[in-house]
């Protein structure tokens, strides 16, 4: 077994240095990667938007549903949020100033259904966090919600690299 398990750290090791990252790769006690810093740069951050979209709606049409749509209002609302919580320091759905989703969809003049609401606080991907919406009920639920038609979705990282992720869903 110790013969198995040195020859995991090794292959994983092997594995690591075929990164052209340049970052240096970390592999913990149990021979696993450790996770690192997702850090959105100027490039990065003008494609998350469509990535995360072009994921929902491949998610929706898996299930045979009507794509979503940016909203801009929508997006204000997350934009807002996700700034906020990072204020805050923790991930929940009232800002600093008691408001709920609710309250901030309608701040910036959304006429529509308020759909739901999800947060993240993660070092993360805009791919892996969906990844981990879709993985629980009451999260997927708001992303394959079949009335939904649009979505507003948002992000702040911090100096630290910690990401703060806000979708919001609309009918």
């Amino acid at each position: 077994m110790k013969t198995f398990s040195a020859l995991a750290v090794c292959a994983s090791l092997v594995l690591a240095a075929c990164t052209t990252s340049g970052a240096p790769v970390r592999v913990g006690s149990d021979g696993k990667l450790l996770p690192q810093v997702y850090r959105i740069s100027g490039t990065t951050e003008a494609r998350i938007p469509f990535r995360m979209l072009d994921s929902v709606n491949a998610l929706r049409a898996a299930k045979r549903l009507a794509p979503l749509r940016y909203n801009a209002q929508l997006n204000a609302a997350a934009a807002t949020h996700s700034r906020d919580m990072s204020l805050q320091n923790r991930p929940w759905h009232f800002g600093s100033d008691g408001s709920s989703p609710l309250d901030r969809v309608q701040r910036v003049g959304y006429t529509g259904r308020l759909v739901g609401e999800l947060i993240s606080e993660t070092f993360e991907t805009e791919l892996e966090t969906l990844s981990a919406w879709m993985s629980k009920p009451d999260t997927r639920d708001v992303i394959l919600e079949p009335s939904a038609r649009e979505i507003g979705f948002a992000w702040h990282q911090e100096v630290s690299g910690k990401i703060w992720w806000t979708l919001v869903t609309g009918a």
